[in-house]
């Protein structure tokens, strides 16, 4: 082979490994099922899915009670995050009757929250919202209860052992609100189903710290929340899909 050709051929190759890796880096994140993150497939979008987050922008999210930008969070790679102190943020909109898909992960010892129906007006957004508890159980106190472990309806529904994944990975989450019927699923496993407004319901909110709270799971329809207590925390493929 002489001089040139070699030089012609090693020209080519150098071009090729190059486009192969820019057509990698060009590919979108996967998320936990290997799906490109925070889009909706043409199945999704005939389903009637909508994303909540857009993977780069805090557009539709508001601080709770409050129409400004939510501080204290940000889109960091991907992922709507905590990053500082700011408060608990909610949807712009409001939502009936819905079935809620996202994946979530904490830092060791965290924990945070997803609330659903929640009304404005009051002084905190767990006045009025039920939550489903994102946690690290292993790591956080709140993990030996299961009242109050991951999957839970926040201190009234209790989540089976052995479901949520060790921190710092992603956990897949699914919320379904119909009517009075409310189940919460984590990694693919139904962890609480429980019918508002039943007595079971209303003893269990008598025989806890939400019967201070009027307003506490009364609401027909609201805004989808996130909590901040004041641990990092990542969220992403935020997707909500409304039932009529």
């Amino acid at each position: 082979m002489t001089r040139l050709h070699a030089t012609v051929r090693l020209s080519l190759l150098f071009v090729v490994a190059m486009g192969s890796a820019a057509c990698v880096g060009a590919q979108a994140p996967s998320g936990a099922d290997g799906a490109s993150m925070n889009t909706l497939t043409a199945a999704e979008r005939a389903a009637g899915w909508q994303l909540l987050f857009d993977g780069t922008s805090l557009t539709g999210w508001q601080a709770y009670d409050d129409a400004g930008p939510p501080e204290g969070w940000a889109a960091v790679d991907g992922t709507l995050s905590r990053v500082g102190r700011g408060g608990d943020i909610i949807t712009d909109r409001e939502f009936a009757n819905f079935e809620l898909s996202v994946e979530w992960r904490v830092e060791a010892a965290g924990n945070s929250g997803v609330f659903y129906r929640a009304a404005t007006g009051e002084e905190w957004v767990y006045h009025s919202a039920p939550e489903m508890q994102v946690l690290d159980d292993a790591g956080h106190r709140d993990g030996q209860n299961p009242l109050t472990s991951a999957g839970a309806n926040y201190g009234l529904h209790a989540a089976p052992r052995g479901v949520v994944r060790a921190a710092g990975e992603w956990n897949q989450a699914r919320i379904v609100v119909e009517g009075d019927r409310v189940e919460h699923w984590l990694n693919g496993t139904r962890v609480v189903a429980y019918v508002l407004g039943s007595a079971e319901w209303e003893a269990l909110v008598a025989g806890s710290k939400f019967v201070e709270w009027p307003a506490y799971g009364r609401a027909e329809r609201g805004h989808i929340g996130l909590q901040d207590h004041g641990d990092p925390v990542w969220f992403r493929n935020f997707k909500l899909r409304e039932i009529r």
